[in-house]
């Protein structure tokens, strides 16, 4: 089996579109520093892992995001639709593993734990403390996890269980990490806006 690709689905720190949860919190331009500073972090761990990356991105021109996060990676535009419409069209050439980027606690080593057990298994989920996932990997397409999903909410990872379930397949779990979307969760880590 090929090294499976670790693609990043991020859009670019402009004020006022990029992690607007966090906006009643930090304003449009702390938030979008939080969020560079968090995909910057994710990308450094991602060329630690040894693994291929790629970047889905949104929200400016590819030779912005080259400048930013280095011309060296591969580098596709999201497309249209939801969140699910997107992770399909990636998923499309297998393995894939998808990370999220805000994720303050990733580290190189869960990524490579991700790739090995897509070795020996179909999927392979990092559970996030929010209900959702941090990472999700796939040894070969799996359209249906990414139909008719409730994005955002705490039913993403219950319901991808229970699809997962429905087709006799068992997930390797890897830890539950924290994500850093809404105001509350700054606390956990001030480094984030000192």
């Amino acid at each position: 089996m090929p090294m499976p690709r670790l693609v990043l689905f991020t859009r670019y720190p402009e004020a006022g579109k990029a992690k607007t949860r966090l906006i009643p919190a930090l304003g449009g331009a702390g938030a979008a520093a939080v969020h560079k500073q968090l995909a910057e972090r994710t990308v450094s761990v991602l060329r630690e892992s040894g693994l291929p990356i790629e970047i889905r991105f949104t929200g400016a021109p590819q030779a912005k995001f080259e400048k930013w996060l280095g011309a060296d990676l591969a580098y596709v535009k999201q497309g249209d639709g939801d969140l699910g419409d997107r992770l399909r069209d990636a998923s499309k050439d297998t393995p894939v593993i998808f990370v999220g980027a805000d994720c303050p606690d990733l580290q190189p080593s869960l990524l490579q734990q991700a790739a090995a057990a897509l070795k020996g298994n179909d999927v392979v989920i990092g559970p996030a403390e929010d209900g959702g996932y941090w990472l999700i990997g796939l040894a070969a397409p799996h359209d249906r996890l990414f139909s008719d999903m409730e994005w955002g909410t705490d039913a993403v990872l219950p319901e991808t269980l229970k699809r997962l379930d429905a087709r006799g397949i068992t997930p390797v779990l890897l830890e539950t990490l924290a994500d850093c979307d809404r105001p509350e969760d700054l606390g956990r880590w001030p480094w984030l806006t000192a």
